[in-house]
């Protein structure tokens, strides 16, 4: 897994802060209680495994690459290393917004691969019980839902809890590949 790193005092102060969230993040996952990272997007509140969460950036400039999937907006330039970032509101269907000062890219990894997951915004790292998470509710067989692990509640929030690993298809990971090295 990959450190947080500390920022340049020069940097802006929403970046400080969520890196900041993300070094709170660094605990291990007990058996009782799992920590993630909260964002919104659309609206709804999602959480990934804290341990999954690499690092947390400001919205930055992110290079296009022609003919690549919808959702694929691109790739940034992470300290050297080429990154592909997906907007997980085209992703998930939703409708395209214009980024703001709340957008920010969650660096997840992804089957042994670093990935950008661009989000509404960042919330919080929650704890949530091994025994508050319910399985994903059955909805019809045309909706895909592979890529959720499981619902939790925090307060009275629902957070719909996913599985990077499950989020991008075999075939879209690979298709990634191919755009990343070309």
């Amino acid at each position: 897994m990959g450190e947080f790193e500390q920022l340049d005092p020069q940097e802006h102060k929403a970046e400080k802060s969520y890196r900041s969230l993300a070094q709170s993040a660094r605990v291990e996952k007990t058996e009782e209680e799992n920590q993630f990272v909260t964002f919104m997007i659309g609206g709804e509140t999602y959480g990934v495994e804290v341990l999954k969460v690499q690092e947390i950036i400001g919205m930055t400039q992110i290079t296009h690459v022609p003919n690549t999937m919808v959702f694929m907006k691109g790739v940034i330039n992470l300290r050297g290393s080429v990154v592909p970032v997906v907007d997980m509101r085209i992703k998930f269907a939703m409708e395209e917004r214009d980024y703001d000062a709340f957008t920010v890219i969650i660096i997840v990894e992804v089957r042994e691969r670093m990935i950008g997951m661009i989000v509404d915004s960042v919330s919080d790292v929650v704890g949530i019980p091994v025994k508050g998470i319910q399985d994903t509710p059955h909805f019809s067989a045309h909706i895909e839902t592979d890529f959720i692990s499981g619902i939790g509640q925090v307060e009275d929030k629902l957070v719909i809890i996913l599985d990077v690993d499950r989020i991008l298809s075999t075939q879209e990971i690979s298709e990634m590949d191919r755009e990343r090295s070309s």
